[in-house]
């Protein structure tokens, strides 16, 4: 997908899809984290401490139940 900038005020805004939006959960509330490696600039919503905690809990349970076929699959 290309995108220009447009104007607003003094500025520059990038509109972004609505298809786009909802594909990641975004809304007119959501903070976004702007990052740069100095030829990319990266857009990604904020995601609370919650929300990591869960996904780091899930993920060590995954681990546990399925180590074995993950290994077998590493290797």
């Amino acid at each position: 997908m290309i995108k220009h900038l447009t104007k607003h005020g003094n500025s520059l805004a990038l509109v972004i899809d609505r298809g786009v939006l909802e594909l990641l959960g975004i809304n007119a509330n959501t903070p976004l984290s702007l990052t740069t490696d100095g030829k990319c600039l990266v857009v990604a919503p904020v995601r609370d401490a919650k929300r990591r905690e869960l996904f780091r809990r899930t993920l060590e349970a995954v681990n546990r139940r399925h180590h074995r076929a993950l290994k077998r699959l590493a290797d």
